[in-house]
């Protein structure tokens, strides 16, 4: 008997699995195994979805002019190089279905964001890992394993899950060093989080082979609502539109993401409240045992002795009500993802991983 098949890489995506938020049994449940704005999203966004809840019968823009004007002048960009999309994840993926078909390559780092592989797979292209080192993107690794059937490279700076960064100087080498027929990807869906970094925008300014994407899903809270965008020259951004949905963006998404990025007050306090204690957090692991390298993102990445303690210290964590992300589909079973919550949740994490700690000494 015949039946439909797919088309070739299809069958080895293994499906994305996001972060746990329920614990059958448990009650008072934290979750920080997404890297969610712990304070959700600004009011403004919230009363600006809210009275666009009245227009639903309305379809949306589909140029979304109004969204791209304000997040150019928030960051001083052109807004007609700038492209929406469902979150960050649907502009790798036009990356990928524009850039990247049969018999051509993807490269990604070992401990990269999952979205890369899938969405290098879906488009009928070869993922090829390189390793990382200490948990930092290697650019040389990178640059050696570059052929001619490379068609883009994905990079995240901040890194996820590690919260790591390569250094401007070593991205501007890479850049250098990089056959221009390569698409480099600089996803800086962290990069409101890191201090003095601009996520790439400077490299796109003078690169046509450099894109930035970003997301209105951690800082600004909006993670429910899928709003993402992309930077890069004009030739890349008019054939990504080519396969843009006309009505990608709902209307709500678009009016809450717009009220979010004007909201500078908000933006500023997130940032500041996730650098106190994160710092703080990761500190108090460390007393406990419990190190991290210098993560410039919203969580840190907890190591462990191995992987056995890591998946012990999980279980303990889910049966105090404790939410948190195991990485060893990102080759780091020995690790933890921790989001940094707010004060109340930082302290009790410290002090559930201090029981466990405890408990096992």
């Amino acid at each position: 008997m015949t039946r439909p098949i797919p088309q070739p890489g299809i069958m080895d995506i293994a499906l994305y699995q996001g972060g746990a938020s329920h614990i059958d049994g448990v009650s008072n449940v934290l979750k920080l195994s997404s890297n969610e704005n712990p304070n959700g999203p600004p009011q403004s966004a919230r009363e600006a979805i809210v009275k666009a809840a009245q227009e639903l019968h309305r379809y949306p823009s589909t140029d979304h002019i109004e969204l791209r004007t304000a997040i150019a002048a928030r960051f001083g960009l052109d807004a007609n190089r700038i492209i929406c999309g469902a979150g960050s994840d649907e502009i790798i993926a036009f990356l990928c279905q524009a850039y990247a078909g049969f018999g051509d390559e993807v490269i990604y780092t070992e401990h990269g964001f999952g979205m890369y592989k899938i969405s290098a797979r879906a488009a009928g292209a070869t993922p090829v890992q390189v390793k990382e080192r200490n948990r930092v993107v290697s650019t040389k690794a990178i640059l050696d394993a570059v052929t001619d059937k490379t068609k883009l490279v994905f990079i995240a700076n901040p890194a996820n899950p590690t919260g790591t960064m390569v250094s401007q100087a070593r991205i501007r080498d890479l850049i250098r060093d990089l056959p221009p027929h390569v698409i480099l990807v600089l996803d800086g869906a962290y990069a409101e989080f890191a201090d003095d970094y601009d996520g790439g925008a400077a490299f796109v300014e003078k690169n046509d082979n450099v894109v930035m994407t970003r997301t209105f899903s951690k800082l600004y809270g909006l993670g429910g609502l899928r709003v993402g965008w992309g930077y890069g020259s004009q030739a890349v951004i008019d054939v990504l539109n080519r396969i843009r949905g006309p009505f990608n963006l709902s209307g709500p998404a678009l009016a809450g993401a717009l009220a979010a990025i004007e909201d500078t007050h908000f933006a500023q306090k997130a940032k500041a409240d996730n650098a106190k204690w994160r710092a703080w957090l990761a500190e108090a692991l460390a007393e406990l045992g419990v190190p991290s390298d210098v993560s410039k993102a919203n969580f840190i990445l907890a190591r462990f002795a191995s992987a056995e303690e890591a998946e012990a210290c999980d279980e303990f964590m889910k049966s105090k009500g404790v939410i948190v992300r195991r990485v060893a589909g990102y080759g780091l079973p020995y690790c933890l993802r921790i989001t940094v919550g707010d004060e109340a949740g930082c302290r009790r994490v410290a002090h559930v991983i201090g029981q466990f700690k405890e408990g096992t000494s």
